[in-house]
């Protein structure tokens, strides 16, 4: 789990603002508002950076995408991965032990720190991801979009002392604004927000997230333009038997991209068991996605060009599924290798070269009942929602991309069927898989950081009763009389806990009064930690069918520190449930 940032920015606005946001919900809207125009400006800024460092690097025409640049210099081509490799060593060096331990994104900062993100860590990412693309990694920029937006309205949020379930909702409106901003969708910005960074939709979530996304929307269009939103060549309904060709379409997608995602952790593992330095490992990955890009410049950078040159002009088929499978080769081995960067722009790319080889490939054999338009478009959509694990996001971008019901019909079914497959067969998004390659536990967005709060320490008594382990039966039983202590803890002659000795038991056994107390311990031996998660101490109490354990210091020779009850560990996890409900659903 990410430390916590520190409290130095918390509660800088004055009181009067803080009470305004905390005690209305038009104050949590005007932040929205204020969220959205940053992210807008945010965005913006560094779109124009990026494609201003391209043209220097790689010499290109003002304006002109790297992506579909095909008279660039071998040398630039090789020499600025490279560049940009040893500027992210440099990096690594000077300030990686720095911001160690902060540098969470807005998923991981709403699932366990309750939206807290420290602003160091994150523009450090941000520095890395920016890098990383402006010197053709392929890598998208929308790592850097998301983290560096997110991070200001956590920032804002903090200042205004706001709720934890406020400040998760803030930090979902800076993902919506960074998404809104960099396709100039704010639907599709919105929904990435309720399904990526909240995990959930509510009416009182609705209008600060949709503030900020068609702010920042509206700000980020004349300052950089959008030329991703297009009508893709001829597009057509799905009929009859074209639905099956969805169904196929979409499962070919699912599995496409949990490839890319495996294909990510195998180049990583390798370059863990090597010995090349973890700093310099960018360096070969440079190499590697340098050569590919001799062979095409479309594995290089976002892709945005490119995938509007592939949806535009039908391309040879060899070509097409060649240049799909070399943009996920690109991206595994620069992700792998170290660089810093994001899978959505990339994954566009690549699923709408394999859509149209399938609506173009397919045709030539069985009539498909559908345009290579289309299958464009809903190939596209599917395996972004295998990457990203987010289908309505998905289903609104192909919406407000080419303005076509039936064709956004069709891209619904092939989204759901894709999200239907990833999870049931791989179990994570891109996200969510990095975060268990890193040992992790984070399935979703969800608020999960109150149950590793809510600690054993937190919830136990710290009056337990003890007793040592060589009193007799009848000395105990004055100790410890009928409708007192239920229990006693016996402690061995280093005082260490030695068992559980029930008051019942005392009473009621047949044994001798003179007899060792030690013969009517429990034969169990659990026990639970202080650091141990009320979810951990659920899941021992039911496996032990016990009503109450110890809470020792340490697992083995471990000395009484208090008790914890089973029916108070289950009545505060239905409160904090209850709570974490109501924050939720309010209005």
């Amino acid at each position: 789990m990410a430390p916590i940032p520190s409290q130095k920015f918390d509660r800088l606005f004055p009181l009067w603002m803080r009470a305004f946001v905390r005690s209305r919900e038009l104050g949590l809207v005007l932040v929205g508002v204020l969220v959205g125009l940053l992210s807008g400006l945010l965005v913006s800024a560094l779109s124009w950076a990026s494609q201003l460092v391209h043209e220097v690097l790689f010499g290109l025409e003002r304006g002109r995408h790297l992506s579909i640049a095909t008279d660039l210099s071998w040398w630039r081509v090789v020499a600025a991965p490279v560049l940009g490799a040893f500027m992210l060593a440099a990096l690594t060096l000077w300030a990686g032990k720095r911001f160690n331990g902060r540098m969470a994104d807005a998923i991981e900062a709403n699932a366990l720190n309750g939206g807290r993100m420290s602003m160091g860590g994150s523009f450090y990412i941000t520095l890395q991801t920016f890098v990383s693309n402006a010197c053709g990694a392929s890598v998208g920029l929308e790592a850097a979009y998301t983290q560096i937006s997110a991070a200001v309205a956590s920032l804002l949020g903090r200042g205004l002392a706001a709720r934890r379930s406020d400040l998760r909702l803030l930090v979902g409106c800076g993902a919506a604004g960074a998404i809104a901003a960099a396709f100039g969708a704010p639907l599709a910005g919105a929904f990435y927000a309720f399904e990526v960074v909240l995990g959930a939709y509510s009416v009182g979530s609705l209008m600060p997230v949709a503030a900020s996304a068609i702010v920042a929307a509206l700000i980020s269009k004349p300052l950089v333009g959008h030329d991703l939103l297009f009508i893709p060549g001829p597009m057509s309904p799905i009929q009859g038997v074209g639905f099956v060709h969805l169904l196929v379409l979409a499962a070919s997608m699912a599995l496409a991209s949990i490839a890319l995602m495996r294909g990510v952790a195998i180049v990583d593992g390798l370059f863990n068991r090597s010995r090349f330095p973890a700093a310099f490992r960018p360096v070969l990955g440079g190499l590697v996605v340098g050569a590919m890009a001799l062979i095409s410049p479309q594995v290089m950078g976002s892709g945005h060009g490119a995938l509007q040159a592939n949806l535009v002009h039908s391309l040879p088929l060899g070509l097409l599924v060649g240049l799909a499978l070399l943009k996920c080769c690109a991206s595994a081995v620069s992700l792998g290798a170290g660089y810093r960067g994001g899978l959505f722009f990339a994954s566009l790319l690549i699923g709408s070269m394999f859509g149209r080889f399938y609506g173009e490939g397919v045709a030539l054999w069985i009539p498909l009942s559908m345009s290579p338009g289309t299958a464009a478009v809903a190939g596209m959509a599917a395996f972004t929602t295998g990457v990203l694990g987010s289908p309505i996001t998905m289903t609104v971008l192909a919406l407000e991309m080419t303005g076509d019901f039936d064709v956004t019909a069709a891209c619904f079914m092939a989204c759901a069927i894709s999200a239907l497959i990833v999870r049931t067969g791989f179990g994570y998004s891109f996200a969510t898989w990095r975060f268990h390659l890193r040992g992790e536990t984070i399935r979703g967005p969800t608020d999960i950081g109150w149950l590793r709060d809510l600690t054993v320490a937190r919830l136990m008594r710290k009056d337990a009763r003890t007793l040592p382990h060589d009193v007799t039966i009848e000395a105990a039983r004055i100790l410890f009389p009928p409708g007192g202590e239920r229990q006693a803890f016996l402690l061995d002659k280093d005082g260490c806990y030695a068992g559980t000795v029930l008051t019942t038991d005392l009473h009621t056994t047949l044994e001798k009064p003179e007899a060792l107390v030690t013969t009517l311990a429990l034969p169990d031996g659990a026990l639970l930690l202080p650091q141990m998660t009320i979810r951990e101490a659920m899941d021992i109490f039911e496996k032990t069918e016990t009503d109450v354990l110890p809470v020792l210091d340490n697992a083995e020779k471990g000395h009484v520190l208090g008790l914890l009850t089973e029916a108070h560990t289950l009545r505060r996890y239905g409160e904090e449930l209850e709570r974490r409900h109501r924050a939720i659903t309010r209005g």
